[in-house]
């Protein structure tokens, strides 16, 4: 198929949410945006909500102090549905990797221990499992690509796996449900990094036998930075103790004069003293919008503009990372032109206001399901022709 053709094809796709759905993000009056999985542009009800508690602590203070803890729950429940989980099983925490690092330092470790990473992490879920090499654990690192097979072979009497949903270079996205599976048939503890995914692509904790998942809202949950979630299983609470540690993680927070540390019940207990409450205020519209629309229709309408760009990109002859198939496509693709450096198509682009970013000699292009699919088609004629 040639480009022309390619384009064609994806211009002329109908996708209603983008029509239904454009009001809500002003970004597009201004900049095509294909960069959701480094930092998205807030929704509308996200920027509204935060507008509004920012309106009220100027005029009013902490006078309405309830609707700050209505905020919080608010948050945790709607994340909950997100991935069907129940509320007191979500932590409010400011990132993926807090997330991440709670879980990592409050497992109670013995020398020998064995955890299975996986090589083309991000370093946000990397790092911090290779640090237990110190402790004393073992570290069993596999690729992403390996066959299922080889990762069964490899979690066999290991105590965790840590992957995450999507990787955040190639778009891989792994089947949670198979994952989950080998793990919870031999017992090992099944940690999943979901920022590359949260938003974009369904995620079902009881489905997937996942144990812990930790992501944050900046991406494709279409929040503010400084904000995201740490789910734990109701029945893994008790096996990862809160590492910090302060007036909040307590079940009894709300009396100061108590002195009783025993942790909250549910996963607040990972809750270390004040909230970014400006930001679980947008959190939470920005998920609550996403459940509105539906996570069943923004996947499809993710995986129809990705796959534009994919078959765009091929017909111009560019090279593009992973190969994008049904059950491992997500919302990112990467590519890159046989002759000019990755930086230099990504300013070429910004020059035409389509953002992009340029990642270890790739164009990364992430596209939510808000965006117009001829924009999709003027991103390609952007893009340098490559001469054979």
């Amino acid at each position: 198929m040639g480009f022309s053709s390619v384009a064609k094809e994806c211009g002329a796709a109908s996708q209603p949410l983008h029509e239904r759905y454009k009001d809500e993000f002003p970004v597009t009056k201004r900049l095509t945006y294909l960069n959701h999985a480094a930092v998205a542009p807030l929704c509308r009800p996200a920027a509204e909500a935060m507008k509004r508690l920012a309106d009220d602590a100027l005029h009013h203070g902490s006078l309405h102090y309830e609707q700050w803890m209505a905020a919080y729950q608010g948050l945790r429940t709607a994340a909950a549905r997100l991935i069907n989980a129940s509320p007191g099983e979500i932590a409010i925490v400011k990132n993926t990797s807090e997330g991440i690092a709670t879980v990592a330092l409050g497992l109670d470790w013995k020398p020998g221990d064995r955890v299975v990473v996986f090589q083309e992490e991000f370093p946000a879920n990397y790092f911090p499992w290779l640090r237990l090499e110190n402790r004393g654990l073992r570290i069993t690192r596999l690729s992403l690509y390996d066959p299922l097979d080889r990762i069964a072979e490899a979690i066999r009497g290991a105590r965790l796996l840590a992957i995450s949903y999507v990787n955040y270079l190639s778009g891989y996205r792994v089947d949670l449900d198979a994952l989950g599976r080998l793990c919870r048939e031999r017992d090992c503890f099944f940690f999943v990094d979901a920022i590359q995914g949260m938003g974009a692509f369904p995620i079902d904790v009881e489905r997937s036998h996942i144990d812990a998942l930790s992501a944050d809202g900046h991406k494709w949950m279409l929040g503010p930075e400084g904000n995201g979630v740490l789910y734990v299983r109701k029945d893994r609470l008790d096996q990862i103790e809160p590492v910090e540690f302060g007036w909040t993680n307590a079940a009894g927070y709300a009396d100061y004069s108590s002195r009783d540390m025993a942790p909250r019940p549910d996963a607040g207990r990972y809750e270390c003293g004040t909230l970014n409450t400006i930001g679980c205020f947008g959190q939470r519209a920005a998920i609550e919008f996403l459940l509105e629309t539906g996570i069943d229709r923004i996947t499809p309408a993710v995986e129809h503009l990705a796959e534009c760009i994919e078959r765009g990109v091929r017909a111009r002859g560019y090279e593009v990372l992973a190969e994008r198939t049904p059950e491992t496509g997500s919302g990112i693709v990467s590519f890159r032109h046989p002759q000019v450096d990755a930086r230099e198509i990504v300013a070429k682009l910004g020059e035409a206001r389509i953002t992009a970013a340029p990642r270890q000699g790739w164009i990364r292009t992430s596209p939510h399901f808000y965006i117009d699919p001829a924009e999709i088609d003027r991103m390609l004629d952007v893009l340098p022709r490559v001469f054979k």
